[in-house]
């Protein structure tokens, strides 16, 4: 008898190994398609075109499944908790960490701005300072926090003129608001346990959806080394790196302060609650990447959501509240570092003095004020909140436009980075972190197939109640985690 020769399977490098490559790779052809320049008018050259489309055709598709992710993962967490208290002790020390973390880093900042002086050792011209079309207010809490609708979208218009002036067309563009999406399914959840029996069909329903979101994203995710190529490459080519002469010291002072946070601050904190930083930063690797080449919190939503839960051990039915709700409040870069040394940078640029009563009030947006522009997006809005607190002048906004594309790349990874610590902090502290599965953290896991985990998750004992995220803070083992392999 002949046997068939078995077929050898290509074995790919790790998903990891992608990463490094396809970054590599993408400073690579960044740097190809900025030497070959632009075209006679001005226009792109096809290499960044093509980087530039693969780049944004990654981020739309993550931030085409964060609607309905957050919805049904808050809803199917909603049901899985069944304990008011316990969810609001969680949904507190959640929030007094977003806090205390982000008044670390606003000190930090403002020590760097007052030290460095970036505002006074700058070459950028004054001619530059104008408003930006955006700008933050405190009223944009409640229209950021009150749905609109019952998804919470929101669509823009703009017409489209051609040479000579007349209306060639109308664009419109959809959007959607995290936050909302966030209240709008807290509601839901809560109105589905008062209803009682009536709602089990629906949340039912819920979870299955929740399980086919989840392949999903299983699949997206998969393209992450596609995407980051394209991301990276496409930063490289687009903005370089130029513009940072004339803005070196405030660039320095940023990036000094966005790694004495993700370096210093959120290690110690991380031993001070006995984990070890190397596998915190081994499993939460694939959402800080992303988020730095990407430059989207939203868009690296579905990933920090699923790295917290897989490779961090804190269990998907906090993890699916608490790390959506950081996406939009949770900002220590934007929020905290950047607007504090921006701020100084501004008074001093302008040679406008800052008394203890100022520093006090960047502190207090700083904490505060990320919830204010939730609604919003960009650093750019926090920074125009900031000044406009201050009573400084928003056309500073202006001067620091010119990097702000590269520094948002460092913000976006420290925002990110801060949204997956907390949850895990919290965690630790309340008694339901899989301690095993966090010592044990690897990037694969992120790949593991969790349909089953997600039903198995949800099931609920015989008595309606569901035994999950009962640890008291004191250290107690949870009656029963999400199923991890």
């Amino acid at each position: 008898m002949s046997t068939a020769p078995t077929r050898r399977r290509l074995r790919l490098p790790s998903f990891s190994a992608q990463i490094l490559i396809a970054l590599v790779v993408g400073v690579l052809l960044g740097w190809l398609a900025l030497e070959i320049g632009t075209g006679a008018e001005g226009e792109p050259n096809g290499l960044t075109v093509a980087l530039a489309t693969i780049g944004s055709s990654f981020v739309s598709l993550l931030k085409a499944v964060v609607p309905p992710l957050v919805f049904t993962a808050i809803v199917a967490s909603i049901a899985n908790l069944r304990g008011v208290a316990n969810g609001a002790r969680l949904a507190g020390q959640t929030l007094l960490w977003f806090a205390i973390t982000a008044l670390v880093a606003v000190a930090i900042g403002i020590g760097l701005g007052l030290l460095l002086q970036p505002g006074i050792n700058s070459g950028a011209d004054a001619s530059a300072a104008s408003v930006p079309g955006r700008t933050g207010s405190w009223l944009d809490f409640l229209k950021g926090i009150i749905p609109a609708n019952f998804l919470g979208l929101t669509s823009s218009g703009s017409l489209q003129t051609g040479a000579d002036g007349a209306v060639a067309g109308v664009s419109t563009a959809v959007s959607f608001n995290v936050l909302q999406i966030i209240v709008m399914a807290l509601v839901v959840g809560v109105a589905a346990l008062k209803v009682g029996q009536k709602a089990e069909p629906f949340l039912t329903f819920n979870r299955s959806l929740l399980a086919v979101i989840q392949k999903v994203l299983w699949w997206i995710i998969r393209l992450a080394p596609i995407g980051t190529l394209g991301l990276i490459g496409n930063a490289i080519a687009t903005y370089g790196w130029g513009s940072i002469a004339q803005l070196g010291t405030f660039t320095l002072a940023i990036y000094v302060g966005l790694a004495l946070v993700l370096f210093v601050v959120y290690p110690v904190l991380l031993r001070a609650h006995g984990l070890s930083v190397g596998r915190y930063f081994r499993g939460a690797w694939p959402a800080i990447q992303l988020a730095f080449v990407s430059r989207s919190s939203i868009g690296t939503l579905p990933v920090t959501e699923r790295v917290t839960e897989r490779n961090l051990g804190v269990p998907r039915a906090y993890a699916s509240f608490a790390v959506p709700l950081g996406s939009t409040t949770k900002m220590d870069g934007c929020a905290a570092i950047y607007p504090a040394i921006a701020a100084i940078f501004v008074a001093q640029f302008f040679g406008i003095s800052l008394g203890v009563t100022d520093y006090l009030l960047i502190a207090f947006v700083s904490v505060v004020g990320s919830a204010a522009t939730a609604g919003l997006t960009g650093a750019t809005v926090m920074l125009t909140l900031t000044l406009s607190t201050l009573g400084l002048p928003i056309e500073g906004v202006g001067l620091l436009l010119a990097v702000d594309p590269i520094l948002d790349m460092g913000r976006t990874a420290v925002n990110v980075a801060g949204q997956a610590l907390v949850p895990v902090i919290v965690a630790k502290r309340e008694g339901i972190l899989d301690v095993e599965q966090y010592e044990s953290a690897d990037a694969e896991d992120l790949f593991t197939d969790d349909v089953d985990d997600v039903v198995d998750d949800a099931q609920v004992g015989a008595d309606g109640a569901a035994p999950v995220l009962v640890g008291s803070g004191g250290g107690a083992e949870p009656v029963a985690s999400d199923a991890r392999r």
